[in-house]
């Protein structure tokens, strides 16, 4: 039995559309033109699916997202979508407070503000904000970046920080001028406080996954690469591998799944590798990806590592952000994964990051500049020309989030200055010098909307249009197709299984409802995704 899908735009690839699509066992048949399709009608019985107009795609791929984390977001009140203000966070969280005010000692735990979109005054929330909710129910709050935490004093005190406590290696504490902790807390400062969170059971932790898989669908999303072990402290990488081969076994994966692994522990890593995973093990849906390194913060939280200080930091005139790791650490712990037969993804947001990054990828290649094993940087925000130059000529792959645009413009000057911020986001030089680039969404810190990632990469103007950032660096519809389904696939050696809609791919495709290359550029967002198709099996349809 083969489905023909016609009457349409299929977009096969960069630079190549057909009239017609042939879809056989779960892989695509043939593409070509209508006359093509009907001599292959006249072979093999046939289910003729009239498109009346859509425009088909590759199935998107997010390069790098949380999709547990994502999960458990959408099962939350959204404070990104709730809070104008402090005095609204607070509201939000007393209305969660209420609903679970029987059960005793539970925590309040969610993830969303961002200073930077409040309305009037623009400062952090404190602890003392956040004790008018409860000062007995501990509330652990997450900037959407999650480089930022806000704890209430019930939280600080359950993780023993007082006046007195020390900041943590690769974390800070924010303080008052009395010296008592402010609730503002840092990069590894956070894990003082998430590790006392009970983390959730498998169960839990499942039907987190679908509820992110079925918003994942919605947005015509096939395949994403998932950083999920550092989603709740406390979990085991093995309950989440669990979680994900009994979804499976069940048949209820409705995304394919290339892990990114954050194994922040020694003991905990050489356990992962001592069990036999690598670089390529699992299956179609759940394959083991890269082992995942942090070694900055974000550019909002003020905590991306800059090789000179933020220019509009005014009360710590001398932050350079946080490096995780010293060159020696970095070059130690992704030559041990590299060695291994990891492929190596690091998260760098700032150039001093990336540069350290880039230093440490080289080293480990030990002079093999094809990077057969695909290293790469994640998010590549705060470029330089020097570090473009080097990105290309060791062939280093870019995990780039194009939808950053919409939030990131209001700041990226001021952060960084306007010098500095020339060379920054530099997603049409990276394309145009070779470099391998793909796309994603970092949900939760932004919301998987692949179309709306699209048009912040071809307008490079915020949603809402009102700021541009560097024109000049717009990719074209096609190329912002390209990474988001080819370049995608590339990441994760997949090139000869999906990414495109080829003779013998995978058959995991999406139909939108209008060719997103020939609307006006700021409508690409407003186009719906009509149907999404994992190995020809329909798993997303609004057209019934």
């Amino acid at each position: 039995m083969m489905d023909i899908y016609y009457n349409g735009v299929i977009f096969v690839k960069k630079g190549m559309d057909a009239e017609a699509m042939g879809v056989e066992g779960g892989r695509v048949a043939f593409v070509g033109d209508l006359s093509k399709a009907k001599r292959w009608a006249q072979e093999t019985e046939t289910v003729w699916h009239d498109m009346k107009g859509a425009f088909l795609v590759p199935g998107f791929i997010d390069s790098h997202l949380h999709l547990l984390l994502y999960g458990y977001v959408l099962s939350c009140p959204d404070l990104s979508r709730h809070t104008s203000s402090v005095e609204e966070i607070v509201e939000v969280l007393y209305g969660v407070q209420q609903e679970i005010e029987k059960s005793s000692g539970e925590w309040i735990v969610l993830r969303g503000w961002n200073q930077e979109q409040f309305i009037g005054d623009k400062r952090l929330p404190t602890r003392q904000d956040l004790d008018l909710v409860s000062k007995d129910r501990p509330i652990l709050i997450y900037r959407s970046c999650g480089h930022i935490a806000c704890a209430n004093t019930a939280a600080l005190l359950a993780a023993g920080i007082r006046k007195g406590t020390k900041n943590p290696e690769r974390g800070s504490i924010d303080r008052d001028e009395a010296g008592e902790p402010t609730g503002i807390l840092r990069e590894y400062a956070i894990n003082l406080v998430s590790t006392k969170v009970p983390p959730p059971d498998k169960e839990v932790v499942k039907a987190y996954m679908l509820r992110a898989m079925k918003r994942l669908n919605s947005y015509g999303i096939t395949s994403v690469q998932s950083d999920d072990f550092g989603a709740f402290p406390g979990l085991s990488y093995k309950t989440v591998i669990e979680a994900y081969e009994e979804l499976e076994k069940e048949g209820r994966l409705t995304v394919k799944v290339y892990e990114q692994c954050l194994l922040l522990d020694q003991k905990e890593l050489d356990d992962f590798l001592g069990s036999g995973y690598r670089t390529g093990k699992g299956s179609e849906f759940f394959t083991i990806g890269p082992l995942k390194i942090i070694e900055d913060g974000s550019l909002g939280a003020r905590t991306a590592s800059l090789e000179t200080p933020y220019a509009d930091d005014i009360e710590h005139p001398d932050n350079c952000g946080i490096s995780i790791y010293s060159q020696e650490e970095l070059d130690q712990r992704i030559s041990y994964g590299a060695s291994h037969g990891m492929q190596v993804a690091v998260h760098t947001i700032g150039d001093k990051a990336m540069k350290m990054t880039t230093k440490s990828i080289i080293k480990a290649l030990k002079g093999k500049k094809d990077n057969p094993m695909r290293h790469g940087i994640v998010h590549c925000q705060i470029t330089t020309p020097e570090l473009i130059k080097t990105l290309k000529e060791w062939n280093l792959h870019a995990y780039v989030q194009t939808i950053f645009m919409d939030h990131d413009n209001h700041i990226v000057e001021s952060r960084v200055g306007r010098e500095r911020a020339a060379s920054t986001y530099a997603f049409k030089t990276l394309l145009d010098m070779g470099v391998t680039v793909s796309n994603g969404s970092d949900a939760p810190v932004e919301h998987g909307d692949v179309l709306a990632g699209i048009q912040c990469a071809v307008t490079r103007t915020t949603l809402d249009g009102r700021k541009t950032f560097l024109p000049e660096q717009s990719l074209t519809v096609e190329e912002a197709l390209h990474t988001f389904t080819a370049m995608g696939a590339k990441a994760s050696f997949e090139e000869e299984e999906k990414g495109t809609l080829l003779p013998g791919m995978a058959a995991d495709f999406t139909v939108l409802s209008e060719d997103i290359r020939k609307c006006h550029s700021e409508r690409i967002s407003n186009v719906s995704v009509c149907q999404t198709f994992l190995n020809g099996i329909c798993v997303y349809n609004t057209m019934d």
